[in-house]
């Protein structure tokens, strides 16, 4: 009885300091220059976009608040490594990254990577093996694919931002450079480059996920949590609501962006 009793109490202070621990708002980081899915707001320096949105729909369905770190991204994936927050979103998938997060098994929304030269390019509907013998612009502290990265036939020059490869390219420093389709697509328009830079093909599509860490002591508990609210909202329409108000503010046509 004596022993029974000892053990109902450990558990019962193991969920009371797990609550306990819930109670607080959950430190996550975000990326702060991937327009338009999350981005940093100027004024607030909060992110802003599709991703937060649903970050935030997710965990309110559990009843539980976030706050948020806006960071570039390598140092984003780095906090949430070393266990300095909770995750960092939007993250993809790799052979390389796998076993160093919790992951969540469905992703949150799904994007090509695309690849882009200039107009001038005779070419068409490119994949992987198109690239090799060429140069390559990519951005630092990005996941791409690994048979891309480990691929010794390609020729890979990186910067530190989307907006410096699109420099890159229009200068005739690189034959590709690899973006994301519609964030790729929002900086062409910003700097000008429309009709200068195209879409030639793609390596893959997708799928973007919180990365939760592996050194913080909620972080296996609370990928779960995740997961278990991102589908409460699939179902309850929410999801389906964040996404249609997304296409409406970027006029796309309704579904253009769904997971598949």
């Amino acid at each position: 009885m004596m022993m029974k009793a000892w053990i109902t109490l450990l558990v019962c202070s193991g969920l009371i300091g797990t609550a306990s621990a819930w109670a607080a708002p959950l430190m996550i980081a975000a990326e702060d220059d991937w327009a338009p899915y999350c981005e940093r707001n100027r004024q607030t320096g909060q992110p802003q976009g599709l991703a937060p949105d649903i970050v935030k729909a997710i965990f309110a369905a559990k009843d539980m608040e976030v706050t948020f770190r806006t960071l570039p991204f390598s140092r984003c994936m780095h906090e949430a490594k070393n266990g300095k927050v909770l995750a960092c979103f939007s993250a993809t998938i790799t052979e390389e990254n796998r076993d160093q997060y919790y992951w969540h098994p469905t992703p949150m929304f799904k994007e090509d990577l695309a690849i882009f030269a200039l107009a001038s390019e005779p070419k068409r509907g490119l994949t992987l093996a198109d690239l090799e013998g060429k140069t390559v612009g990519i951005t630092l502290g990005y996941t791409y694919p690994t048979n891309f990265m480990d691929n010794p036939k390609i020729t890979r020059f990186q910067a530190k931002s989307d907006s410096q490869i699109l420099d890159m390219l229009a200068r005739g420093r690189v034959d590709y450079i690899l973006m994301n389709g519609m964030p790729g697509y929002l900086k062409i328009q910003q700097k000008n480059l429309a009709g200068q830079v195209v879409k030639v093909g793609k390596l893959s599509t997708d799928g973007f996920w919180l990365a939760f860490s592996r050194h913080h002591p909620n972080g296996e508990i609370m990928a779960k949590q995740f997961e278990d609210g991102l589908q409460q909202i699939k179902h309850n329409g929410t999801y389906d609501a964040l996404v249609r108000d997304f296409e409406v503010k970027l006029g796309l046509q309704s579904g253009d962006l769904r997971p598949h």
